[in-house]
């Protein structure tokens, strides 16, 4: 990627003015938030190591290199959405990033909804955790009308044979 065009992680700023100093090592991401941006442009640039390291060492012990390989170019990446943050300042020691991720993978359009949480450890920013945030189900305001019950209008009819044909 080059440095003039636009940062994939949606900050307006150019790519070699935010993410991609940190992804060359040339700087440390001074906030959760940050770090959280150049990930998801490892991702979109495919500079995987930068996955490993710039995680806590429980989670580069478990880091799969391959298989966030073939994610990161089996997607075609849209946008990053960073929905809030909690601390995560330049003066903390945590940080928790709420975003959205969204991409395309075997035809199928993905929206990643996720809350990480991120450690300042000696060397700088680390992601820790990530939990997926599910869609929340479909909730009724009004109680549900059967099939035989009296139709909401006043009708006097049936709701299956008025307002509900």
């Amino acid at each position: 990627m080059k440095n003039e065009e636009k940062c994939p992680c949606n900050s307006g700023k150019a790519y070699g003015e935010c993410c991609g100093p940190i992804l060359d090592g040339a700087v440390k991401a001074e906030t959760a938030e940050a770090l959280m941006r150049a990930r998801y442009c490892a991702y979109v640039t495919e500079h995987i190591a930068f996955l490993k390291t710039s995680a806590t060492k429980a989670v580069q012990d478990e880091f799969d290199e391959q298989a966030s390989t073939a994610w990161s170019r089996a997607a075609s990446w849209h946008s990053l959405e960073i929905i809030r943050t909690e601390k995560g300042g330049k003066d903390d020691t945590t940080g928790v990033v709420e975003f959205r991720a969204t991409y395309t993978a075997n035809g199928e359009f993905c929206n990643h909804h996720e809350v990480s949480t991120f450690v300042k450890e000696a060397d700088g920013w680390k992601f820790e955790d990530g939990e997926l945030v599910g869609e929340k189900p479909t909730t009724r305001e009004e109680p549900k009308i059967g099939r035989n019950d009296p139709c909401p209008c006043g009708s006097g009819k049936k709701y299956k044979k008025c307002c509900g044909k």
